[in-house]
C-alpha cells in the first residue's frame, strides 16, 4: 500500500516495468457504488417508513389529514440532505477509484484528498469470486495468501462486506463485471501456468512462504 501524488500512467504510480502490460482498467460505476455500498435505497426506505408512521400516528390521534400531510413534508428536508450526502460520496470514490489488471497484478487506486494505490502480485491472491447482479455490473472479491494482510478500514469501500480479518480487496460495482472476470481469470490461469514452469529458485525469489503450494488456486473464478 503506497500513497502518491503523480501518477506516470492513470492508475498506477509508478511506469510498468519491461514485460507487464494492461489488460483492463476501469473504475465503480457511481449509481451502482451508491446503492450497495452507501445504501442510499434503504435511507430512502427508512424515511418513507417514517413518514408512513408520523402520518397514521397522527391521524389515529384526530388531527386534519391536509394539515398533517403538509407537517409530514418537513421530512423531505432531512432526507434529500442524508441521500444527496450519500449520492455525492459515492460519486468522489467513484471518481477518484481505477482499478487495474496487468498481466502480473491487480492494482486498486483510491482515495479523494490523497491517492493511495494497493499492488497485488498475481502470487499473493490465492482465489477471486464473482457476484453479478441484475443490470450487469458486480464485484470481484479478492482472497489473499495467509502471509498477505491488508487493514479493511483502509481498503473501504473497496473490502467484501463483513469479512474483517482477513479482509478481502474488492473491486465493487464494476459494469459488465463478467467480462472483467474472464479477463482476470485468463490472467490469472497464464500467471499460475508460468509460476508452475518457472525454476524453483525464480518462483521463491517472488512468492513469500506459504504461497507455492497455492499458486496454482487463482485460476478459478467462482
Amino acid at each position: 500500500m503506497t500513497e502518491y501524488e503523480f501518477e506516470p500512467v492513470p492508475g498506477l504510480p509508478e511506469d510498468l516495468p519491461p514485460g507487464e502490460t494492461i489488460l483492463w482498467q476501469g473504475a465503480p460505476r457511481r449509481q451502482t457504488l451508491a446503492r450497495r455500498a452507501f445504501h442510499t435505497r434503504k435511507v430512502i426506505g427508512y424515511f418513507v417508513v417514517v413518514w408512513v408512521l408520523y402520518l397514521g400516528w397522527e391521524i389515529s390521534s384526530g388531527a386534519a389529514l391536509l394539515s398533517t400531510f403538509l407537517n409530514s413534508l418537513k421530512l423531505v428536508v432531512p432526507a434529500a440532505l442524508g441521500v444527496g450526502l450519500l449520492s455525492l460520496l459515492a460519486w468522489a470514490m467513484a471518481r477518484s477509484t481505477l482499478y487495474t489488471i496487468t498481466s502480473k497484478r491487480v492494482v486498486l487506486r483510491f482515495g479523494v484528498a490523497l491517492p493511495m494505490t494497493i499492488n497485488l502480485p498475481f502470487a499473493k491472491i490465492a482465489s477471486a469470486a464473482l457476484r453479478e447482479n441484475g443490470d450487469g455490473t458486480g464485484d470481484i472479491p479478492l482472497t489473499l495468501t495467509r502471509a498477505t494482510r491488508v487493514p479493511y478500514f483502509a481498503l473501504w469501500p473497496h473490502a467484501r462486506p463483513w469479512y474483517f480479518a482477513p479482509a478481502q480487496p474488492m473491486l465493487r460495482a464494476i459494469p459488465d463485471v463478467s467480462s472483467v472476470a474472464h479477463i482476470l481469470a485468463g490472467a490469472l490461469q497464464r500467471a499460475a501456468g508460468e509460476q508452475q514452469s518457472a525454476p524453483v529458485g525464480d518462483t521463491a525469489s517472488e512468492a513469500e512462504p506459504g504461497d507455492r503450494e497455492r499458486s496454482a488456486v487463482p485460476g478459478q473464478l467462482t
